[in-house]
């Protein structure tokens, strides 16, 4: 929700404030508020398509005149002359969509972006019930959230708002998730911030365009204080196993707290939110365990270690190696990055820009241009990109895919070669020979031109063994190392894992999915009741935010416990049909997909090739399929329940201790 502007504000710091507004994203804003539609075609970019941060295409004469419009608008509303917005028809909002991102956007969006800008500053996603059910029964339900990352601290809001009793279980001493166990040198998002955010809680504040460590773990933190959920929190709590009991209908939980002691708590339903990348993953090199010197994965960062004067090798060229690499390259001695595969990074010259004064006063104070801001970002990090993801049948380069696909490697093939120079070498190592989008895409912030300094060196030769003070290569050559920094990655097909998980017919989890784990909507698995997964698989957003995703699973989930208080049950369980479905439209849509082009290898694939990460469905799409359950796609099983023998509701807990 936007906040007055202060009387006292001139017109100079309002004028000051727009040459900093984003121009696609100001004038839909003033539309809104004005309700004067015809400003849409009376400035109508000259130049057609995607205009970004910057307004490109914009004609000056136009920004001028919009900017005026702006202020105009900015002193009713500091003056009391204007007090509310306006709420523009379904083809008005299509036509703002369309000037905002300077192309086409189909209607079916409208409700989407209703939800997703919050131009009024409702909260639309928020749970509704029915009817309510008895304070007796809501009273005696009890959910079991296991992470407090952003996936499960968004299920908690929905559940405190509506007076669901939930505990959520986090092994780690804080919240965050990612943000909390990773903090590693260089460490910020790679997904723009003002979209990598809760839709109902947007941050006005972020300091960067692309936010650090740091300001990512106090927004989390600052949204469990503001609804309400930290105290539901049980800190260094591990889940270590998780077993359905028919009889009871509910989950029997054996938890383990900070002295490595156990206890049994029993839940009703159960929510992992334990993510997909979570897990390290460590190398299997010959001799990793004989380095004598000292050796740590990314996600493991000591934040003592000193790397001044010190020779260090990075194996690994994923996100964290392209963070950390610039970050310490002026102040190790040597600098060594072992390469498997090349990767694509994308110049971005907002990446490590901070955001002006003037655009963080306008997202706080102008109504509906926070909302306009987000969409923009919205189409142009998701929906848009999509067609650049689907392979053309009839394009016979073999390293693209289509028009477009081939369009963005040009763009990052050219930037390659205009920050390494004159060094066809090292340009050939770096330039992949898989298409664009096959492999999780980066962002470049100063990966090129830190190859290139004189203490660092590129080495594509694959590892053969690992001694105590060297790492050698197939060749022969040793590299004499002081530090190894592992950015290998993590487990991404092992959802759940290590957690045991017994379903209704003693089936445990991870032997029914083995390598390939499948879930409908990637949130419910047959013979699992009352089991729901975030970011579980095929759930990974190659377009878009992570947080879009989750925000869509814990509405779904929110929905789903509503559903089975409402109506008395006693569990939900997906249907096998329908599970099975879904997943063989997930499996055909893939076929279509860059990541199943036969020179793209990835941790998006298991060891037979089927994609088990990734969601092959545009935002939109999955939106839609998650917006509200279907009971038709559950066994229904009605209730009474029968309570857990000699059981107790523990209210600081929130769940029913055993013993």
């Amino acid at each position: 929700m936007t906040e007055p502007i202060p009387s006292d504000v001139g017109d100079a710091e309002l004028a000051e404030a727009l040459l900093a507004a984003n121009l696609p994203a100001l004038l839909p804003a003033l539309v809104h508020i004005t309700g004067d539609a015809s400003l849409l075609d009376r400035f109508d970019p000259r130049v057609p398509g995607f205009k970004g941060d910057d307004g490109a295409g914009i004609p000056e004469d136009h920004a001028r005149e919009i900017r005026s419009l702006g202020l105009e608008v900015l002193r009713d509303l500091r003056d009391g002359r204007r007090t509310s917005v306006t709420r523009p028809s379904g083809e008005t909002l299509c036509a703002m969509m369309r000037w905002c991102v300077g192309e086409p956007v189909p209607a079916d969006y409208v409700p989407l972006v209703l939800e997703e800008s919050s131009f009024d500053g409702r909260d639309l996603r928020r749970l509704e019930w029915s009817r309510r059910p008895p304070a007796e029964r809501l009273e005696g339900f009890r959910v079991g959230i296991i992470g407090a990352g952003l996936g499960g601290l968004c299920t908690a809001i929905r559940l405190e708002q509506a007076g669901i009793p939930y505990t959520i279980f986090e092994k780690n001493e804080g919240a965050g998730g990612t943000w909390f166990e990773n903090h590693y040198p260089g460490l910020r998002v790679d997904v723009a911030n003002h979209f990598y955010c809760y839709s109902f809680e947007p941050n006005p504040d972020w300091s960067d365009f692309y936010a650090r460590r740091d300001e990512l773990r106090a927004y989390v933190e600052h949204c469990a204080a503001k609804y309400g959920v930290r105290s539901r929190i049980r800190f260094e709590t591990e889940v270590v196993a998780a077993a359905w009991d028919e009889s009871r209908a509910d989950w029997s939980l054996r938890l383990r707290g900070p002295d490595g002691g156990e206890e049994h708590a029993q839940v009703d339903a159960l929510v992992s939110a334990v993510g997909m990348l979570s897990r390290p993953s460590l190398p299997d090199i010959p001799g990793l365990e004989s380095f004598a010197g000292t050796k740590l994965h990314s996600a493991r960062w000591d934040d003592q270690l000193d790397l001044a004067g010190r020779r260090v090798a990075v194996i690994g060229t994923g996100a964290s190696a392209m963070q950390i690499v610039p970050t310490v390259a002026d102040r190790v001695d040597s600098l060594r990055v072992f390469q498997r595969d090349a990767h694509w990074a994308l110049p971005n010259p907002n990446y490590q820009r901070t955001v002006e004064p003037g655009k963080k006063w306008l997202l706080r104070h102008l109504p509906g241009y926070a909302g306009w801001y987000r969409f923009l970002l919205f189409w142009g990090n998701g929906d848009r990109l999509y067609r650049s993801f689907r392979i053309d049948p009839d394009w016979e380069r073999p390293d693209s895919i289509n028009r477009a696909n081939e369009g963005l490697r040009h763009i990052m093939t050219r930037h390659i070669e205009e920050q390494i120079g004159e060094d066809p070498e090292l340009i050939r190592k770096v330039v992949p020979a898989y298409p664009p989008l096959g492999k999780r895409i980066l962002q470049d912030n100063g990966w090129y031109r830190t190859l290139t300094r004189e203490n660092v060196e590129l080495v594509t030769e694959p590892i053969r063994e690992i001694t105590s003070d060297a790492i050698v290569t197939n060749d022969g050559v040793a590299h004499p190392v002081d530090v190894i920094v592992l950015a290998t990655g993590y487990n991404p097909n092992k959802f759940l894992w290590p957690m045991e998980v017994t379903g209704r017919s003693g089936t445990r989890l991870h032997e029914l999915w083995g390598e390939d784990p499948r879930a409908y909507l990637g949130i419910t698995i047959p013979d699992y009741p009352n089991l729901f997964c975030l970011y579980g698989p095929n759930t990974n957003p190659v377009v878009g935010s992570v947080i879009f995703m989750l925000e869509c699973q814990a509405g779904y989930i929110a929905s789903c416990l509503r559903e089975l208080l409402e109506q008395d049950l006693r569990s939900l369980e997906c249907r096998q049909d329908v599970h099975d479905a879904y997943n063989e439209r997930v499996d055909a849509e893939h076929e279509q997909m860059v990541w199943r082009h036969p020179r793209v290898h990835s941790y998006y694939n298991n060891s037979k090739g089927r994609v088990t990460t990734n969601v092959p469905w545009r935002l939109l799409d999955y939106w839609k399929m998650t917006r509200s359950p279907d009971l038709a796609d559950f066994i229904a099983r009605p209730g009474p329940r029968e309570p857990a023998a000699g059981s107790t509701v523990t209210e600081r807990q929130g769940v029913r201790a055993g013993s």
